[in-house]
């Protein structure tokens, strides 16, 4: 058994772990990283990536099977399931060397195995039930991550009620899917079945799908979903489900009645927990609430020494915030100076369905409930020569800024590729830009970036195009 010490030890490898394991080292810090599954967490092995890559697949189908309308012909358009699903393991694979690589250059050790804390700086490391590492450090950082959640009778079994990971490898195309719960992750499944051919319906609880986007822009997306055949039910939930023995009956209450259907699958997407158990906690002085590890703006804990990023930490549970929180806890510990505190509202969020959907910051109704009197912009993008030329007609950006000081209090968007687009107004809060630095700025010709611009000049009454 390994008796070891360190600057920095970080349990979970994902994309807060690793990125803070990284950064760590860079600033000179003795670190090793625990990981009990795989490298990359489960954003890039059963997450974020996979997911992408598996949107993409139905991405060209659709375009395929719409091939006549750029001037193509595209006969007996079909797939091979198999292969689609290979394909994404095969992306997942290649990122997850990748994550092993990069800590190995920039000399991170890494454990095999289930860490937990074990006393002031102290970390036991398991595996197979045996210890296999005793670890200590000044500063530990806890990234564990989280996992999909269960509603009391909606348990998953992994066959005919699937959670994220399930849906992500099927053996074959079900005819009919019913997906619980319209977030990021219920919405991103429901739209790539739906393009491969799956008849989809939706139930969300709330009174509206994308319940953390702004109004109109689920509004919109409500509406080109049910375009494109997808039944959604809002304001709705699933009572039961009883599985048979290749499909499930579901109990749905909406609208005052009670119905029940069969479906060949279903996807449970109901939010997440964090991975809070078997960590030692009960022996600290960290505390546990709603499924997630309290912290300070910093991400300490109430253990001194011991830090919480990522998905274990809170919403929002996104890679991305996970990663920045990692490099502000390292640098933090490191010593460095001039750090800020994460602005959660500067954080973008994106969906990659089809039609893509991407905020940051406030939405109209948040910023008026705040008190604030706002401007609001929008574009749509049948008014763009690129997003005509592409083909791509449906959608629009929205832009929220403060009436009085001009600041830029939020932006959402609806259409293709806007999740590539949401950082220029990301870069623009974080500068804490106002409405005149945009309007001066020169957006290149013919781009969907222009949208942008025609959506801040379009609050002050100066749209060009519209």
């Amino acid at each position: 058994m390994a008796d070891k010490t360190f600057d920095l030890i970080v349990l979970g490898g994902g994309p807060g772990g690793y990125v803070a394991a990284i950064r760590a080292a860079q600033l000179g810090l003795k670190t090793v990283v625990v990981e009990r599954e795989h490298l990359g967490g489960i954003c890039l092995n059963w997450g974020c990536i996979p997911t992408k890559a598996l949107l993409r697949t139905s991405e060209i189908y659709h375009y395929m099977q719409n091939a006549k309308d750029y001037g193509l012909k595209a006969e007996n358009v079909g797939f091979d399931m198999a292969a689609v699903v290979k394909r994404s393991r095969t992306v997942a694979r290649r990122l997850n060397n990748g994550v092993t690589h990069l800590l190995k250059k920039n000399k991170v050790e890494v454990i095999d195995g289930t860490g937990k804390l074990a006393g002031k700086g102290k970390v036991v490391v398991t595996k197979d039930g045996k210890e296999v590492a005793s670890l200590s450090a000044k500063n530990i950082i806890l990234a564990t991550g989280a996992r999909a959640r269960a509603l009391p009778g909606l348990e998953p079994d992994g066959k005919l009620i699937w959670t994220y990971k399930e849906a992500m490898v099927p053996e074959a195309m079900p005819k009919s899917l019913l997906v619980i719960g319209s977030g990021a992750i219920g919405i991103e499944f429901a739209s790539f079945y739906r393009t491969m051919g799956a008849e989809v319906t939706v139930v969300e609880v709330l009174p509206r799908i994308l319940p953390v986007e702004d109004e109109e822009i689920s509004a919109f997306a409500l509406k080109a979903f049910k375009a494109q055949g997808m039944t959604i039910h809002t304001e709705a939930k699933v009572s039961k489900l009883a599985a048979g023995k290749d499909s499930v009956k579901a109990t749905i209450e909406v609208g005052g009645k009670t119905e029940t259907k069969e479906y060949d699958r279903v996807i449970l997407a109901v939010g997440i927990t964090g991975n809070v158990e078997d960590l030692g906690l009960e022996g600290s002085k960290a505390k546990v609430e709603k499924g997630h590890i309290v912290t300070n703006e910093w991400l300490e804990t109430g253990e001194p020494g011991v830090y919480a990023i990522g998905d274990v930490a809170g919403a929002p549970w996104l890679a991305h915030k996970a990663s920045h929180e990692g490099v502000l806890v390292a640098e933090r510990i490191a010593g460095v100076k001039g750090l800020h505190p994460i602005d959660k509202r500067r954080i973008p969020g994106c969906t990659y369905c089809q039609p893509q959907v991407a905020s940051v910051g406030l939405t109209e109704a948040a910023a008026k409930e705040g008190g604030r009197k706002v401007k609001v912009g929008r574009f749509p993008f049948q008014g763009n020569g690129k997003a005509i030329a592409l083909g791509e007609v449906e959608g629009m950006v929205k832009t929220i800024f403060d009436e009085k000081t001009g600041e830029l209090l939020g932006a959402h968007m609806i259409g293709a590729e806007v999740t590539e687009l949401i950082q220029g107004y990301g870069v623009a809060m974080t500068l804490e830009t106002t409405e005149q630095e945009l309007m001066h700025s020169v957006f290149p010709h013919p781009t969907l970036s222009e949208m942008m611009h025609e959506s801040v000049l379009d609050a002050y009454g100066r749209a060009i195009h519209f």
